[in-house]
């Protein structure tokens, strides 16, 4: 299920405090949303300072996180999901509904 995995450094790289621990410069991508590595989204930090505690983990977690979630993603569906809609079929409802 790999169909777009992140870059990054391999397994057996060696381990460096500032390189994993510093992220790439995140690029913004909307008003409230940027993205560091390719395919990883985000919530601006910014946005959240105040209400939710911002962690700082390694760059490969981040990474070992996006790179399992399609396999997480299904294993939820397969587990408790009676059907699977997509984000496209609900924004295709939607918009389709006169305005109340």
């Amino acid at each position: 299920m790999a169909e777009h995995q992140p870059a990054g450094p391999a397994a057996s790289a060696p381990y460096r405090f500032v390189e994993q621990h510093t992220p790439p410069p995140a690029r913004p991508v909307s008003e409230v949303a940027q993205t560091t590595f390719e395919h990883v989204y985000e919530v601006d930090p910014r946005l959240m300072e105040q209400h939710v505690l911002q962690q700082v983990f390694p760059n490969w977690d981040t990474l070992r996180i996006m790179r399992s979630r399609q396999d997480h993603l299904a294993w939820m569906h397969q587990h408790f999901a009676g059907i699977v809609v997509t984000g496209s079929e609900l924004l295709a409802e939607v918009e389709g509904e006169p305005s109340a």
